[in-house]
C-alpha cells in the first residue's frame, strides 16, 4: 500500500529511544524526511545511527528540552530552516514518575505537567501555522492506554495524559477544515526502557522479582505478552498517511486487548 507520504517532513519528539525512536524509524522506511528531538545530543546521535542503519535516511537532530519556555518555538524554527516544512508531528514525551497520590509533591506535579502536557501544547502551537499554510498536516500524540483505563501507581500519568487527550480532541475539530488531522495513540504495556523502569520500581516496592511483575501485567493482557515498539509505530505511520485522511479526533489503543471498555 502506498501511504502517500514519501518526502513529507516529520518532527518526532522524544525520539532518542523507545516509542519515539520506533516511530521515527517506521516513518523513515516510508520515505519520510525525519527530524528527531531529545534533550540529549548524545542519545540523538545514537538514535540517528539506528535510523540510518535501518532505513538509509539521515535524520536531522534537534536537541532541546520542550518543557522549557521558548524552546519549542526554537526547535520548530530549526526544523523549518533546514527542511522547509513540518507536515507530520509525532508528539511524544517521557512519562511522569510512578507513585501514589500522597507520595508526590506539588513540585513533582508541576514539573510533570511541563514535560507531559504543556510541552505537547507548545510544540503544537509552533507547528500548526505551517500546516495551516500548507492545508495539510498530521498531528499524532503518543499517550497511554491509561487515558481509557487508569493504571495503578501512575496517578500523575493518568491525569496528565488524559489532559493531552482532551487537548487533542478539542483541536481536532478546530483544524479539521484546514486539512489537518489530530489523533492520539494509546500504547499499553510495551517493551521499552520506561516499562522496565516501572517494573523495577514495583518489584522493589513489593519485594519480588521483576519477572513476577511482568507475569502479573501479562496475565491481564488477552494476547499474553507485552507489545513491541514497532507495533505502535506502524499505527502512527498509518495515521500520518494519506490513507488516514478521514480519521481525526480518535484515541486508538494498541494494547493487546488490555483495555476492556467498549469505546
Amino acid at each position: 500500500m502506498d501511504l502517500g507520504i514519501k518526502n513529507k517532513v516529520a518532527l518526532v519528539t522524544g525520539a532518542s529511544a523507545g516509542l519515539g525512536l520506533a516511530a521515527a524509524v517506521s516513518l523513515a522506511k516510508e520515505g519520510v524526511r525525519v527530524a528527531i528531538n531529545s534533550r540529549s545530543l548524545d542519545n540523538l546521535k545514537s538514535a540517528a545511527e539506528t535510523i540510518e542503519k535501518e532505513t538509509g535516511i539521515n535524520p536531522i537532530l534537534v536537541e532541546g528540552d520542550l518543557s522549557i519556555d521558548s524552546i519549542p518555538e526554537k526547535i520548530v524554527a530549526k526544523v523549518i530552516s533546514k527542511m522547509g516544512s513540518i507536515d507530520i508531528l509525532v508528539n511524544n514525551a517521557g512519562g511522569p514518575p510512578p507513585g501514589l497520590f500522597q507520595q508526590h509533591t506539588l513540585e513533582t506535579w508541576k514539573k510533570s505537567a511541563d514535560l507531559t502536557l504543556f510541552s505537547a501544547i507548545e510544540v503544537t502551537r509552533a507547528v500548526v501555522p505551517y500546516m495551516m499554510k500548507a492545508k495539510w498536516g498530521r498531528i499524532i500524540f503518543i499517550t497511554s492506554v491509561a487515558v481509557k483505563q487508569p493504571i495503578d501507581n501512575l496517578i500523575i500519568s493518568n491525569c496528565l495524559r488524559a489532559g493531552v487527550t482532551g487537548f487533542a480532541k478539542s483541536i481536532s475539530s478546530e483544524f479539521a477544515g484546514h486539512g489537518i488531522t489530530v489523533n492520539t495513540v494509546c500504547p499499553g504495556y510495551t517493551d521499552t526502557e520506561r516499562l522496565k523502569s516501572l517494573g523495577e520500581n514495583l518489584a522493589n516496592a513489593q519485594g519480588c522479582d521483576i519477572k513476577d511483575i511482568y507475569k502479573k501485567w501479562t496475565s491481564n493482557i488477552p494476547m499474553g505478552r507485552v507489545g513491541r515498539p514497532e507495533e505502535l509505530a506502524s499505527l502512527i505511520t498509518f495515521m500520518a498517511s494519506e490513507r488516514a485522511s478521514y480519521i481525526t479526533g480518535a484515541s486508538i489503543p494498541v494494547d493487546g486487548g488490555y483495555y476492556k471498555g467498549l469505546l
